[in-house]
């Protein structure tokens, strides 16, 4: 089987609003999905972390809590030469305001403050994000996770793990 490219059409495309009552069903489908790709249980709640934390952000901050507004999730399965290297791409698009790249971090995790930490959570938890502005308006959020990958650390990082590659982080 070849790699999924973001010319196909996705496997998995939904609209849903703004409305964080549908992040738990969001939730179930795609570890549902990812459990079917073959991941193992806990990568499959990672996966579903990651897009959670995603949603949250586009609902709280691109859309300031208003529940009508449309979102989009698509779902590709990675398929690559090696069977080891089966995966899952997931794109959350939205018509928010856009965002300037730059601003898109992290706050300090010596911070002890509640929240702020879904951009280093889906980071870390998936082997490539990218984000970037549609046209017209809007931002996009492209993430991959390999059934392969190390899984989600639990301790401060201190080095990079000899499970997965330092460059296999995008940003």
């Amino acid at each position: 089987m070849k790699a999924c490219t973001m010319n196909e059409k996705p496997h998995i495309h939904i609209e849903l609003r703004s409305n964080p009552t549908y992040l738990a069903g969001v939730r179930q489908l795609v570890a549902s999905v990812a459990q079917r790709l073959g991941m193992c249980e806990a990568t499959c709640s990672q996966i579903a972390l990651a897009v959670d934390e995603a949603l949250c952000n586009v609902i709280c901050h691109g859309y300031g809590r208003k529940t009508e507004n449309p979102i989009w999730i698509s779902i590709w399965p990675i398929h690559r030469k090696k069977p080891d290297q089966t995966g899952m791409r997931i794109v959350i698009e939205d018509e928010a305001d856009q965002v300037e790249l730059c601003q898109l971090k992290s706050r300090s995790l010596d911070d002890p403050k509640p929240g702020g930490l879904g951009i280093h959570i889906i980071r870390e938890v998936m082997d490539t994000v990218t984000y970037e502005k549609r046209s017209p308006r809007g931002m996009r959020v492209t993430m991959e996770k390999f059934a392969t990958s190390a899984p989600l650390k639990t301790s401060a990082p201190s080095s990079p793990s000899p499970e997965r590659p330092t460059g296999s982080k995008s940003a």
